[in-house]
């Protein structure tokens, strides 16, 4: 008879204990702690994930002896996501993507499947059937004979898989989706999770073979399953935006071959995920009029310099406690810009409900965008419009003065080529040698800009 016992694992880190406790001693979470069944009779199936593709040395090998090689990455047909990933597939690397339900997760992989021309692609799914992928591949309207799918959650049937076809590329939809045999919990669970993404792993590292993750995440919008899972994989990529809106945000959040700072933009449509490859021109609206409220800022995403429309929106507070509200920006950061206006330029914004938006549902960072910010606030505080042919960039500091910012030069060429007659930046920016055909007003007080926009 199978020997079984049960353990307990934190659902926040996944470390283990053999008895339940209150607070984890490996992260500090309290009440994290769930009992599951652990099958401790193991079968011989390691030999199904074993390949002969990639020979690896069994003797521990001397730094200075080991040959240094250029290793190609594998070309994608995708420019946005190649982008995030660093310029292509590192051969044997493993990329965990998350996000929201319906976002398009399965939707941009399955297109990467079949535009993965010239390579075997498996793509393993555990939550639709054949005709459901079927369906969505016809809508995408992409054809690759060399794509193989296989819908199966038994890890043991798909090592056999992998080991019979020997694919260029593997996506998994999803992990949490996986089960193998010698767990006796449930699939999604943390001891699964962590058994079948450490056998994918070591497949993918002793292939060489790239393999994509697709993962649920929580309510909180965390990655489901355990915090052990992001330190497993090489790059975790984050798909972010709002079901509502059109534009999706691919992000990475992890990644050892790349940068941790690029990020890809997508439009939904009805035939799949459209690379968007000049984002300034979509996140800006057309206008027929000026209004107050708005104004466009020249931002940067990693490598890529983004000019946004930041909306501000202020009006008298009703009830006692002022409102403070933003969609794509730092609250935090906000009441600090809220309070260096009524501090240094003497508007009674404690007095205001203010509301915040980046328009087409971006989340941005850069505190380059500080100046569109105050910009669009005064703006709206004395409805008077911000010109459209205006751009700002800069950061505020706490005493009113406009600090420089990084990679002034894209930002302005950015604004040039959106055809932009002005741009206001830091007085600490040193300004490229290269002329430029857009006017450049250096200011360095807050005052100074309010001075030059509402007299």
């Amino acid at each position: 008879m199978a020997k079984t016992s049960t353990t307990f694992f934190c659902k926040s880190c996944g470390a283990s204990s053999a008895k339940w406790v209150g607070k984890c001693p490996a992260c500090g979470e309290w009440n994290t702690y769930v009992e599951e069944v652990i099958h401790k009779d193991k079968p011989d199936y390691k030999s199904t994930w074993k390949s002969e593709k990639v020979k690896r040395s069994l003797q521990p090998l001397l730094l200075n002896e080991i040959e240094k090689g250029n290793e190609e990455r594998f070309p994608i047909d995708d420019t946005e996501l190649s982008r995030v990933l660093g310029g292509g597939l590192v051969p044997g690397s493993v990329i965990l993507v998350g996000g929201e339900p319906g976002i398009g997760k399965s939707t941009l992989m399955l297109q990467l499947a079949l535009r993965f021309k010239g390579r075997k692609v498996l793509y393993i799914s555990g939550e639709e059937s054949e005709r459901q992928i079927k369906m969505r591949a016809e809508r995408i309207a992409f054809q690759n004979e060399d794509c193989y799918l296989f819908t199966e959650t038994s890890t043991q049937k798909i090592g056999k898989a992998l080991q019979q076809l020997e694919p260029d590329l593997v996506i998994i939809d999803s992990i949490q989706t996986l089960q193998s045999d010698l767990i006796d919990s449930t699939p999604g669970s943390i001891s699964q999770v962590k058994e079948t993404a450490g056998d994918l792993i070591r497949y993918a590292k002793e292939s060489g073979t790239p393999v994509f993750l697709i993962g649920h995440i929580t309510k909180d919008g965390t990655l489901a399953g355990p915090k052990l899972l992001e330190h497993m994989v090489d790059t975790v990529l984050q798909f972010e935006g709002d079901r509502h809106h059109v534009y999706r945000i691919l992000r990475s959040t992890k990644n050892r071959f790349g940068s941790t700072n690029e990020i890809g933009i997508y439009e939904m449509q009805a035939g799949g995920l459209r690379e968007v490859s000049n984002p300034s021109e979509v996140l800006i609206s057309q206008r027929d009029e000026a209004l107050s409220g708005i104004s466009i800022s020249a931002s940067l995403e990693g490598m890529r310099p983004l000019l946004i429309e930041t909306q501000a929106l202020v009006s008298q507070a009703v009830y006692g406690t002022p409102q403070r509200n933003s969609n794509g920006y730092d609250s935090k950061r906000l009441n600090m810009l809220l309070a260096v206006l009524e501090k240094k330029c003497g508007l009674r914004m404690g007095m205001q409900d203010v509301f915040v938006n980046i328009a087409g549902g971006l989340r941005v960072e850069d505190p380059g965008i500080d100046l569109g910010i105050i910009a669009s606030i005064v703006s709206s505080y004395e409805s008077m419009p911000v010109d459209n042919e205006i751009c700002f960039v800069g950061e505020l500091g706490l005493s009113g003065e406009i600090r420089a910012v990084t990679r002034i030069e894209q930002r302005i060429s950015e604004a040039e080529k959106l055809g932009f007659k002005t741009i206001y930046l830091s007085k600490f920016n040193k300004l490229p040698q290269t002329s430029s055909g857009i006017n450049i007003v250096q200011i360095s007080k807050i005052e100074e800009l309010l001075n030059l926009l509402f007299g």
